[in-house]
């Protein structure tokens, strides 16, 4: 079970990474216009890159010592609270790697069909 510290950084991780994307939705559509979500779009990629970086760095105490809680802040705060799609590419490669190709391709195809089906469900749920 973790213990304080570690739900601690998570929280405070989850914080600066949800504002960061608060902040960085906005000045990506300022910049660019809001008709495309270049700013989601732009959250998913350097979140992705932040998560993988920081588990390739940190896969082994020898690479790099990192504390955990150093590395649960960044990978499930910060990240989390930044993008969700950063766990989900990192959870993928981790299939891909592991040989697992036929798991990774449906993870990939039933996260987004089912992601999409069931924003639609909720958006049409919650327009009743």
């Amino acid at each position: 079970m973790a213990g304080a510290t570690t739900w601690l950084a998570v929280a405070a991780g989850g914080a600066l990474g949800s504002v960061a994307r608060f902040w960085m939705t906005g000045a990506v559509a300022a910049l660019m216009g809001a008709r495309f979500p270049w700013g989601t779009l732009l959250i998913n990629v350097l979140g992705s890159f932040v998560i993988g970086a920081t588990a390739g760095l940190t896969l082994t105490p020898e690479r790099m010592g990192l504390h955990p809680d150093v590395r649960v802040f960044v990978m499930v705060g910060i990240c989390g609270g930044f993008t969700t799609f950063s766990s989900f590419s990192l959870q993928t490669l981790e299939l891909i790697q592991g040989g697992d190709l036929a798991p990774a391709f449906l993870y990939i195809a039933g996260s987004v069909l089912l992601c999409l089906l069931f924003v639609w469900f909720g958006w049409w749920l919650g327009r009743l």
